[in-house]
Order: structure tokens, then sequence, then C-alpha cells
């Protein structure tokens, strides 16, 4: 059984689900292969009406969005504020850089750490000092992170893994697979908690 999980840290939900899947794959002991992504990239390739929403909000909708992120996080335990200063934030530099993380077993610690800064403290992630002091939080040397976000590699594994979504049929963040059943949100864990136990009796 694999479990997959495509997630950018510039959305809240997807900070929810990170968040919960980590839990959830302690709780079950299984192995989940974190895959950083470009949503922005999943939008314009696949999904143009996030933009279009963006451009012409519903007021009602936002409204109970609000409400409704509030919940969650409440319910998760974690801290989220809408980030006043910087929205939407370019997170090139922040999922790069949990790729970076992963070659030292520190990806979850770093993507964690990145999803506090921003939807925690208002921090900027595409900036180098911000990045500098996410990654000193996870235990990692700042610039020797901020020098492998450059590398060819980590810019051709960030590609490789939207398109990969992509391909798979995955239009936002965070999309998660069991196998090959692709799950889509935050609200979903509960289906995937399903389908992890279903597969594991199988």
């Amino acid at each position: 059984m694999s479990i997959d999980f495509y997630f950018d840290c510039s959305s809240p939900w997807t900070y929810l689900g990170f968040h919960r899947m980590v839990a959830l794959a302690d709780e079950l002991g299984v192995e989940v292969t974190w895959k950083p992504i470009l949503v922005g990239g999943v939008f314009n390739a696949v999904n143009p009406s996030v933009q279009a929403n963006r451009e012409n909000p519903v007021e009602a909708k936002v409204a109970y969005q609000s409400k409704d992120m509030a919940d969650w996080a409440a319910h998760a335990g974690i801290t989220i504020t809408w980030p006043p200063t910087v929205f939407p934030v370019n997170s090139v530099k922040a999922m790069r850089g949990c790729l970076v993380a992963a070659e030292q077993g520190k990806l979850v610690d770093f993507a964690r750490a990145a999803f506090e800064a921003y939807w925690g403290a208002d921090r900027d992630i595409s900036q180098d000092e911000v990045m500098g002091g996410i990654a000193a939080s996870a235990g990692l040397d700042g610039a020797a992170l901020l020098e492998g976000c450059g590398r060819d590699e980590i810019k051709g594994a960030l590609r490789a893994n939207t398109e990969e979504l992509i391909a798979r049929g995955g239009f936002g963040s965070p999309t998660i697979f069991v196998g090959d059943d692709m799950y889509f949100g935050n609200d979903r864990l509960p289906l995937v908690r399903e389908a992890i136990q279903a597969a594991r009796a199988a």
C-alpha cells in the first residue's frame, strides 16, 4: 500500500490536512510519501476557476470559509490566521526547501515550520531571511538549504511532482492517494483513514 500526499504550503486547508495526516500516519503506523508541488502550476494547467473565484469572490462564501477554517483549526489544535500582508504567497522556495530538507530526513519538520511561519506568524516565506529561520527551527543549516534550493535536481523534482499530480487527475492541494484512490482536501481525512484500514484488511 502506498500513500502519497501532494501539498503546497501556501494553502491553509493544506496546513490542516498536513497536520492531520502526520497525526494519522503516526497513529496507524503507516509511511507517507510527501510530495511538494506548486499548486499555482496545477491551477494554471487544469483548475483556472480558483483564480477566477479570487477575482470575483462570493462574499457570503468567503465569510463562511473564514468561519469554517477557524472551526477546523480549533478542531485540529493549530493556529491559522489569514496573512494580512502577503496573499497569495510565492511558495517556490519553501516547496524546494521541503525537497532539500527531505534529503536529511527533515521534510516534515521543515514543512511544519513553513506552515506555522506563514499561517501562524504572517511571515513571508518567499524571503531568504524567513526561509533561513524556518530551516534553523527545523534543525537545518539555513544557508545550505537556500543553496540547495537553487540546484537543478531540486527544481526538476518540484516540477516533476507537480506534473505527476496533474497526470494522476489532481487539481489542487492537498491531494492524497491511497494506492490509486484519490482524495482531495483536508475534510477527506476520515475517508483516507478508512481506505488505509481497508487496504490493510485486504
